[in-house]
């Protein structure tokens, strides 16, 4: 039986303290000479031995690119959920380069004599099967809750998960009895027995019992790799026959040579291996072996209907994620919004993009919205609109894309990839002194942003982020790479500045930078009881600051016994510690502080604050958006009512003004430059959020801001843009993407009736 695995070799290495660095000398020779695989023997009670786990995670920090492995570990001296962290925390240190190897444990009598307790061999199967269950329950992070097993061997009562590994972790069973051979059907993703301890038809029974077991519980059989390990004796010609044999006749994909001998290493690499893969490759060409499927069949199983996954490009396979992947937990969601989509592509190269979108077009991603394939375009997933993933669609992940360079020192000019957060390029900036004005958040994507306004702390002063660009690079939607800037397109150039996500995919921008030294930042509590008056008191001082100030607002939702807290973060663009004083000195006075912290800092320091790791949105986000004037005392009174009605558990004000009216309405498809505040609201619930937004604060906006809008109805396309602007946009949109391609982010023709 072939199972058509890629054809690997291993060595096993005796891990001796005699000579402390001599296993890993010798490790370092098997990933010279080509090994795949560096395995050690775990035997803790042997004192002539290093402890096995020390010295991989030794050899893993002294190698760069050999996998490593326990061959197997002593599962009575290793409690399952330690070792499963070790596990994780030591193939997270090496790039992904661990693989675990379990056996139920050996030379019992000296396990008891520290401390074990001994097993017939059927309590072995049963401690094994718990161990598994806790290990991988451990590195399940996408599972909510603690691990809980009530074994009779092994138990975990509530334990904590995590960390995840980098990869997904094979988990190889030292197995030669029955029943030991159905766990590893069940749950093992490889076979690790030893040749010598095999009789004549002993592969081809074991084999038989793992894919029996395997099809019980809907597993495939070549999910379990086959690997055996052997004696050096076969590291010679005739052991290219045999190991021939084995491969085809026994399905062995992965041969572990057992020597501590260089010379021995050596020749094998550079003889035997290269042959047996050639007669193997040239033997399945002759009998049609099917190479084994990447994924299992119960992750082929979660496959998106709508979707041929067999027509993803060359050029994204490798790196695809769908919902069988590992990576899946990590990639589907959004900050705020849970996401199923059936593949995310993750391009490194303006041409693998186009290839991404050449994908969506031949799933259906573009035409009518019946039976439509959804896309969405990511840069980093924050945005509030959750627009970027889909249920059962198409996401294209521009997270690689994320390089900072400098072009020009004398102007300040950097050119950014989209798929940088704004606290990579803080960080980057930083080193000389300067910052460009991002949003309020350092784990925001830079396309995302730059393509749709961006109102940042540096606003009143610098202008919205989309102020600051002179050139985007982009793919259309037929595939065509353009530059965009006020020479080349300057249509396109106008358009992609807040409206971007209709009209093509950013994957660089050229930005020029200000210089931005140490400033201040405050972080104010308010007693806001006396909701109108004190905004219409913040509105006022906010308008009557320098354009040094740029103060955000923030109140959550009412906690019932508690006083009404108004959150300020007002960032001044000031070095002077006594200036940062004065011009704080009138926020403080609009109404009670109940709370109060002033920092001398860098920009980094204000925008750098992302936490970092996947996102774990859940559910649909449900936002309104409103770009208002003075905050009078009729708009005051508006937003305290919506206040007041206890829809809300997120509401914030942005100050504008300042440098971003400064710039023509006509200049970008930003349109609204009288706006003096930008307002958010995020609830829970629709149609409630919707009724008091319509009713209370929707009459006295003058616009929205697209990004963080995910009311749907047809009006808010009109609100975020004015007539002229949209009816420019939507020439500009019939020249670049005519079917409509890139639709699923606010799109400019979603009120047309072509689009009914």
């Amino acid at each position: 039986m072939d199972y058509g695995h890629d054809i690997e070799f291993g060595v096993f290495i005796t891990p001796t303290n005699q000579q402390p660095q001599q296993p890993v000398q010798l490790a370092q020779l098997a990933e010279r000479v080509g090994f795949d695989l560096a395995t050690f023997q775990d035997h803790p009670y042997q004192p002539a031995f290093l402890d096995t786990w020390t010295l991989m995670s030794w050899v893993a920090a002294q190698t760069s690119s050999i996998r490593l492995s326990p061959n197997v570990a002593n599962v009575p001296l290793r409690p399952p959920a330690v070792l499963a962290r070790s596990a994780a925390s030591l193939d997270l240190l090496s790039g992904g380069r661990v693989e675990l190897g379990l056996g139920a444990g050996g030379f019992w009598d000296a396990i008891e004599g520290m401390g074990g307790t001994k097993l017939t061999p059927g309590q072995g199967v049963d401690a094994l099967r718990e161990a598994i269950t806790i290990i991988r329950g451990i590195w399940d992070t996408s599972e909510r809750g603690g691990v809980r097993v009530d074994g009779q061997h092994h138990r975990a009562a509530g334990a904590k998960r995590g960390p995840r590994p980098a990869h997904p972790i094979p988990i190889h069973v030292g197995a030669y009895k029955p029943r030991m051979l159905r766990l590893t059907g069940e749950l093992g993703d490889g076979w690790l027995p030893s040749l010598g301890y095999l009789q004549p038809g002993d592969l081809a029974r074991g084999n038989d019992a793992i894919d029996q077991a395997a099809a019980r519980v809907d597993r495939a059989p070549h999910e379990i790799r086959r690997m055996l390990n052997v004696g050096a004796d076969l590291a010679d010609a005739d052991g290219v026959e045999r190991m021939l044999e084995l491969a085809i006749e026994d399905g062995i994909g992965t041969f572990i040579v057992a020597t501590d001998d260089p010379g021995v290493m050596q020749r094998f690499m550079a003889e035997v291996a290269p042959a047996v893969r050639e007669r193997v490759a040239a033997e399945r060409g002759e009998r049609g072996t099917a190479v084994a499927p990447r994924l299992a069949a119960a992750a082929i199983a979660r496959r998106a209907p709508a979707l041929d996954y067999d027509a993803i490009p060359d050029s994204l396979r490798a790196s695809a994620v769908e919902p069988g992947s590992w990576e899946y937990a990590e990639r589907q969601h959004t900050y705020l919004r849970g996401g199923a989509p059936g593949v995310v592509l993750r391009p490194t190269s303006p041409a693998q993009v186009a290839d991404a979108l050449a994908y969506a077009r031949s799933q259906g991603a573009a035409g009518a919205d019946g039976g439509r394939v959804p896309l969405g375009i990511r840069s980093a997933g924050h945005g509030i609109s959750g627009r970027s993933t889909n249920e059962g669609g198409i996401v294209i992940d521009l997270g690689a894309l994320d390089r900072i360079d400098v072009v020009d020192a004398s102007r300040r000019l950097v050119r950014i990839g989209a798929g940088a957060t704004w606290g990579q390029v803080a960080r980057a900036l930083d080193e000389h002194g300067w910052a460009i004005s991002s949003g309020d958040y350092g784990g925001v994507g830079v396309g995302g942003l730059a393509t749709a306004g961006g109102v940042g702390f540096l606003g009143r002063e610098h202008g919205l982020t989309i102020d600051h660009i002179e050139l985007i690079d982009l793919v259309l939607a037929d595939g065509s790479l353009v530059r965009a800037s006020r020479d080349e397109e300057p249509e396109l150039f106008w358009g992609m500045r807040g409206a971007g996500a209709n009209l093509g995919v950013a994957v660089a921008f050229e930005l020029v930078a200000h210089e931005v030294g140490t400033m201040g930042f405050a972080q104010l509590a308010f007693d806001a009881s006396d909701t109108a008056d004190f905004l219409e008191r913040w509105g006022a001082t906010t308008e009557a600051s320098d354009r040094a100030v740029t103060p955000f607002l923030l109140l959550g939702g009412d906690q019932r016994g508690r006083p009404r807290v108004a959150q300020a973060m007002i960032a001044v663009d000031e070095p002077d510690a006594e200036a940062i004083v004065e011009h704080l000195q009138p926020f403080a006075a609009v109404g009670p502080l109940v709370g109060q912290q002033v920092v001398q800092t860098r920009y980094t320091g204000v925008i750098d604050n992302a936490a970092g790791g996947p996102h774990r949105g859940h559910g649909e986000p449900t936002t309104r958006s409103a770009l208002i004037g003075s905050i009078t005392p009729e708009v005051a009174a508006a937003l305290a009512a919506f206040l007041d009605a206890g829809v809300h558990h997120f509401f914030q004000i942005r100050a504008m003004g300042g440098a971003i009216g400064d710039v023509a309405s006509d200049a970008t498809a930003f349109a609204h430059r009288e706006a003096l505040f930008s307002v958010v609201a995020l609830g829970s619930h629709r149609a409630r959020l919707d009724a008091a937004w319509d009713a209370l604060v929707a009459p006295h906006a003058s616009g929205l801001y697209l990004s963080f809008e995910t009311d749907r109805r047809p009006e808010r396309l009109t609100e975020a843009f004015p007539p002229a602007t949209l009816a420019r946009l939507r020439a500009l949109k019939q020249r670049v993407d005519p079917d409509n391609l890139l639709r699923d982010n606010f799109s400019v023709v979603e009120a047309t009736p072509a689009a009914v």
